[in-house]
């Protein structure tokens, strides 16, 4: 569907995207510490910056959510001194603007977990892969982190919270914006190489469960060793 059939449809669309965004939203952050030191082995500095998906929306605790269960998985051959920055509701605008004014962390490596908020708000695509390409460039030369990986936009077009129209809108535009982030950032792009089971999502139908953080923390884990810093 493209943006001038979405402003034909806008007066179905807009109050069910503001319906999906407030439900959405009331499942809390997971609980737990953002940051620690654990593992054995060489040191490995782990930043992990994004939106609710990497806040642990949908999981109890960070250990059942993506940071933590990422964490436990490097720390087999790591000692992983991580740091967590990551709110609900993020956009990669929003925290690009977020991070300016953060004290920058000493990393190896970072991963972005963003692209949800940016589907739902229909940012268009050349401005979200700029965002990324300023949150890259950032990352690189004022938080002189080498290595980047860029976690794929999560297939929106499945989440059983949302209704048709809008999930065949939503569930294009997430294609699209995750097509264009795998061309402009083609190393460095992980996919979302797995079946989309639904039912081992949160019960708000629009955020992962632990099971799913679980599979993305083993997609991520493999990327990072597999080219060890």
């Amino acid at each position: 569907m493209s943006r001038w059939a979405a402003a034909l449809l806008s007066p179905i669309l807009l109050p069910q995207a503001a319906w999906v965004i407030a439900r959405a939203q009331r499942l809390p952050e997971a609980a737990g510490p953002r940051s620690g030191l654990t593992g054995t082995g060489p040191l490995l500095r782990l930043l992990i910056i994004g939106d609710s998906s990497a806040a642990g929306v949908g999981a109890s605790t960070q250990d059942q959510a993506l940071a933590g269960q990422l964490v436990q998985r490097l720390a087999a051959s790591y000692t992983v001194d991580w740091h967590l920055i990551a709110k609900t509701g993020a956009t990669t605008a929003s925290t690009l603007a977020h991070l300016r004014g953060y004290a920058p962390v000493k990393a190896d490596i970072a991963v972005l977990i963003h692209g949800v908020n940016d589907t739902t708000r229909l940012v268009p695509v050349d401005r979200f892969i700029a965002n990324q390409s300023a949150l890259l460039s950032l990352l690189n030369t004022q938080w002189h982190v080498p290595r980047v990986l860029f976690s794929a936009v999560p297939p929106v077009g499945h989440f059983p919270l949302l209704s048709r129209p809008l999930r065949s809108l939503l569930g294009r535009h997430a294609t699209r914006l995750d097509h264009a982030l795998r061309r402009a950032f083609s190393d460095a792009h992980v996919p979302f190489d797995m079946p989309m089971d639904t039912s081992l999502m949160a019960p708000d139908g629009f955020h992962p469960g632990p099971d799913i953080y679980r599979a993305c923390a083993a997609l991520l884990a493999s990327r990072i060793t597999q080219q060890p810093v």
